[in-house]
């Protein structure tokens, strides 16, 4: 491994946690070098919903790169992605009554964010964003912005303007009524609170803990932005295509958003794909006024399209649900089991992890996971998460062999 040590840079972490050099992958395992198998209840932070290289997946790309069809378009129309899109709209958009326009914005979530925040200006004409507590929106300028953490913040070297940060659900620990805050800033014109273009928001903060709002409080945040004529932003770029049961995870809460933002998964195989969603009439951009070199990735809309295929019934949705309820008793049973060392279990869905009293317990248990045969990673401000990440399409078996793995983990750390 001194080739990645001499030659990449300092700023490498995911490698740092898991020592080995991987080669292989399939389904819900990697394999290194040496042919070890590890369980990965991480799932590229949440690209591979579907898993590695699945086989529906790989057939259509597979074909799709022999007949020497275009890999690289911009944004010139192409069979592949006519076919996207016709599929986006036939399987996701009109079953949910969404009237929402497909942007191109280039591969990465944060090209996503960075979009709809754009946009968002240049509708309304106006500057502040509002974010909340603990928020991730990527590592471009704009998208650092709204983010919370600290850490990720400083590595802009230059003052991060134009945005105001607002509690999340349950920042406060129920003391103070949701938007209470917000809306009285609002409504004073001595606040010093501008009008905000959009408000930008996670359903489940992925990064930030796996802190979850709830339906109401999600319904209420939309209520206002209503009244106050505030733009809504969903990033559902790691929660998104099936990660908290339906394949948008705002669904459960029956809002619709005036821009949603999707990357990660939306491929299926691990292809950088992003897209900004937004409503018809905010589609007011001049051609080519945000533009970039790879929004047109001919392998990534064979993938997504083929994805789509997991969607046409409620099984994927059903199936999640049924293995969320498995994650959820096993970690309630592991915090139960250590009462004054976990705070609590955290998130939704398929995106769940335990909250540790001390900090430095979730990596240790990371770790221990790693040295057992399970890729986890941290989450939260702190790092004091442990975070389950799993391909939807693990298996209860597989989920059951990871959890124990989990649970003896623990056991070792806090012992």
């Amino acid at each position: 491994m001194n080739v990645f040590e001499s030659l990449e840079s300092e700023v490498r972490s995911y490698c740092r946690g898991w020592p080995t050099v991987f080669q292989k992958a399939s389904g819900s395992h990697l394999y290194d070098e040496n042919g070890r198998a590890f369980l990965d209840f991480f799932a590229g932070a949440g690209t591979l919903n579907y898993g590695h290289n699945n086989p529906l997946l790989k057939e259509r790309l597979i074909s799709y790169l022999a007949d020497d069809n275009l890999v690289h378009s911009l944004d010139m129309h192409t069979v592949a992605k006519r076919d996207f899109l016709e599929t986006f709209q036939e399987v996701i958009l009109a079953p949910r009554g969404l009237d929402y326009k497909v942007q191109f914005p280039g591969p990465a979530g944060t090209n996503a964010v960075e979009a709809a925040l754009k946009l968002a200006r240049k509708y309304t004409g106006r500057e502040t964003i509002v974010s909340f507590t603990n928020a991730f929106h990527g590592m471009s300028l704009g998208a650092l912005a709204v983010t919370g953490n600290s850490m990720k913040r400083s590595g802009a070297g230059i003052p991060l303007n134009h945005a105001v940060r607002m509690p999340f659900d349950n920042y406060l620990d129920g003391r103070t009524p949701d938007f209470l805050f917000f809306e009285r800033l609002l409504g004073d014109s001595g606040s010093g609170l501008d009008t905000p273009a959009a408000v930008i928001v996670e359903t489940v903060q992925g990064e930030g803990g796996l802190n979850a709002a709830s339906p109401e409080w999600l319904r209420g945040l939309a209520d206002l932005c209503k009244r106050q004529d505030i733009l809504l932003i969903v990033d559902d770029i790691q929660m998104g295509c099936g990660r908290t049961g339906p394949f948008f995870s705002f669904e459960d809460a029956g809002i619709v958003p005036d821009i949603v933002c999707l990357s990660k998964s939306l491929s299926g195989y691990g292809l950088p794909f992003a897209v900004t969603l937004l409503r018809p009439e905010l589609d007011v951009w001049e051609p080519g006024e945000h533009n970039g070199t790879f929004r047109g990735p001919g392998p990534a809309f064979v993938t997504a399209a083929a994805a789509m295929d997991f969607w046409t019934d409620e099984g994927m949705e059903k199936d999640t649900l049924a293995k969320r309820d498995q994650i959820e008793g096993a970690l309630q049973g592991i915090a139960a089991a250590h009462p004054e060392r976990i705070t609590g279990t955290r998130g939704r869905g398929m995106a769940q992890g335990i909250a540790f009293t001390e900090p430095e317990k979730a990596p240790a248990v990371c770790r221990a996971a790693f040295d057992r045969g399970l890729l986890m990673e941290t989450s939260g401000p702190e790092d004091e998460v442990a975070k389950l990440l799993p391909p939807l399409t693990t298996t209860t078996a597989e989920l059951s062999e990871g959890l124990e793995i989990l649970a003896d983990s623990v056991d070792a750390v806090l012992v």
